[in-house]
């Protein structure tokens, strides 16, 4: 909320405060989503298991636990960025930028449950929730422009935009990109995405992408839990 109100008070136009949050947002609800899940759930294990001694199903349990985490920290997401929004007045690229922040906190709330129930162990689960923030802030990046950069010679437009689904930092990245209106920071394929992710057919492609990413790991995650001695 502080640097949200920080933003505003250095530039009143929104359009370049949403730029200025776009990059702390996406590593910050990423990194912020994966540790407090993962320790939340460990920390909650005696409780998990003292429900599981009931005639409660498993998954309702997960799912719940999962319902609780997600509530709490898209809370907490709309307090601290949506608020002075509100406050300072929204357009379409605030309000996409509160979808797109919400959204990535339930993918990485999905991953995060996925790592906790990989392991017993809560260091090695934080472990294997860094890694997922480090891969798909960092590294992830770095391999797609090794690609562009090796096969620069051939057309990757397309092959680009499936790595990028792929990547769900990268799909909200590109949305708010191009509802700023500044494709031309993307380089050469921001014509193409411009083209594509422009319309609502290419918006709906990439918020179904986004929300497999949340089905995807949860489904996983729940299919382990139900199996899982604890």
């Amino acid at each position: 909320m502080l640097s949200t109100i920080g933003m505003f008070q250095l530039d009143s136009d929104t359009s370049k405060v949403v730029l200025s949050l776009l990059n702390i947002l996406l590593i910050v609800i990423p990194l912020v989503g994966v540790v407090f899940t993962t320790i939340h759930f460990f920390n909650s294990y005696e409780f998990i298991e003292m429900m599981l001694a009931q005639p409660v199903n498993r998954r309702i349990i997960f799912l719940s636990e999962y319902i609780a985490v997600s509530f709490s920290l898209l809370i907490a997401f709309l307090a601290g960025v949506g608020l002075p929004m509100l406050y300072y007045g929204t357009n379409e690229s605030a309000l996409n930028l509160l979808l797109s922040g919400m959204i990535l906190t339930l993918v990485f709330v999905s991953l995060a449950f996925l790592s906790s129930v990989l392991t017993r162990d809560k260091a090695k689960a934080i472990g294997i929730a860094l890694l997922f923030w480090f891969y798909f802030v960092l590294i992830y990046d770095a391999f797609i422009l090794w690609v562009v950069y090796s096969y620069s010679d051939y057309p990757l437009e397309k092959v680009t935009l499936t790595l990028i689904s792929l990547n769900p930092v990268d799909l909200a990245r590109i949305l708010m990109i191009l509802k700023l209106d500044v494709s031309a920071l993307m380089g050469y394929t921001g014509a193409f995405y411009k083209e594509f992710f422009g319309s609502n057919s290419g918006f709906l492609f990439a918020v179904a992408m986004l929300v497999i990413w949340i089905i995807v790991p949860l489904v996983f995650a729940l299919r382990i839990f139900k199996k899982k001695d604890l």
